[in-house]
């Protein structure tokens, strides 16, 4: 049977830049009060420092702010317009270790943390570290270039911002969604070969039996939900470093190049300026998020730093069998991450 595009879809995912800059409902500021529930669960877990890849919901209790969390993230994040920004942590008054419990204490309450990568960092620092972003081993996060929009590999991705950059490292967000929308409008032909699988590269970090790259469509159609998974120098990277991988036609190139344009295009993104304190969560499956380049600043104790939290939601969707070669299961709550040989969960302190 010939494949037939699922239908243009409607609903809070599918919205566009301009409009939502004109809104505030996607903003949540804390008040003295939530913060001060926020920091009565840190504290004593800091004082004895406590393994924060270990924190539960638990051990973390947040009698009025939780439920109301994360029946917002349940709401606006997995089922509404894909994102969510908590305003308001003192985290200049923090130190790094209590602003790590905090971030992770918080995230406990709205899923289970997954490993970033294979080093099993289930908290991530967001730094420049003076990486080659053209090492096929270095991620672009660990760099100041810009990241271009992408999802990342979990049903939630949030970051908790310490310290900005000098100038730049504004945070954007795309709807896919929205992205799929015009793609059906403009130019359904080349929507279709996106619903193909298409090789991504691991950037060398490979779970046990494993290929060095991962196929798995840009856009899926399961169960009534339209899901994107997508890093586009990761798939111009598995062309180059692995000929055994699917190879992508001219047509191909052209249907990636159109949804690049589109993600870029003022019409349909969103910037936001990062405050220290903020926390943002993002729905990888409709939204993606990219990063602008930045210049920090000379002195190291005052550069742009943010911690990173992957997410495995209760709440969150169903996905096709194919996503497993990435997330390793499809399990709803149990899905996500990088694991590989000798990955050991941990959450480091500083960037390593």
């Amino acid at each position: 049977m010939p494949f037939e595009l699922p239908p243009t879809q409607t609903g809070a995912a599918a919205w566009y830049g301009p409009d939502m800059s004109r809104r505030d409902d996607w903003l949540l500021p804390l008040g003295p009060a939530e913060i001060a529930e926020i920091e009565a669960a840190t504290t004593g877990l800091a004082a004895r420092r406590a393994d924060i890849a270990a924190i539960t919901a638990g051990d973390f209790p947040l009698p009025t702010l939780g439920p109301k969390l994360a029946a917002r993230v349940q709401d606006e994040v997995l089922n509404g317009r894909g994102f969510l920004l908590m305003r308001g942590l003192p985290v200049e008054r923090w130190s790094m270790r209590e602003a790590a419990t905090a971030f992770f204490g918080l995230g406990s309450h709205l899923g289970k943390a997954r490993s970033q990568n294979g080093k099993g960092h289930v908290l991530g620092h967001v730094r420049d570290l003076g990486l080659d972003v053209a090492d096929p081993n270095v991620r672009i996060y660990q760099t100041h270039e810009r990241q271009t929009y992408h999802t990342d590999s979990c049903d939630i991705v949030g970051l908790l911002c310490l310290k900005t950059a000098r100038s730049g490292g504004l945070s954007a967000l795309v709807s896919s969604t929205t992205i799929f929308n015009e793609m059906r409008r403009r130019r359904p032909d080349l929507l279709k070969l996106l619903f193909e699988p298409v090789a991504t590269d691991r950037r060398g970090e490979v779970p046990d039996g494993q290929k060095p790259y991962f196929e798995i469509p840009v856009f899926s159609w399961y169960r009534g939900f339209l899901t994107a998974i997508y890093q586009r120098q990761y798939i111009d990277s598995a062309q180059r470093f692995f000929p055994e991988a699917r190879r992508l036609t001219s047509a191909h190139v052209e249907a990636l190049d159109l949804f690049d344009s589109l993600a870029n295009d003022p019409a349909l993104h969103l910037f936001m300026e990062f405050k220290p304190g903020d926390v943002q969560l993002v729905h990888n499956h409709t939204m993606l998020h990219d990063r602008t380049g930045f210049e920090d600043w000379p002195e190291p104790e005052r550069r742009r730093h943010l911690l990173r939290l992957w997410l495995a939601a209760s709440g969150a969707r169903p996905l096709p069998k194919s996503f497993a070669q990435r997330y390793g299961t499809v399990t709803v709550g149990d899905r996500g991450g990088i694991i590989v040989s000798g990955t050991r969960l941990q959450a480091p302190l500083e960037a390593v």
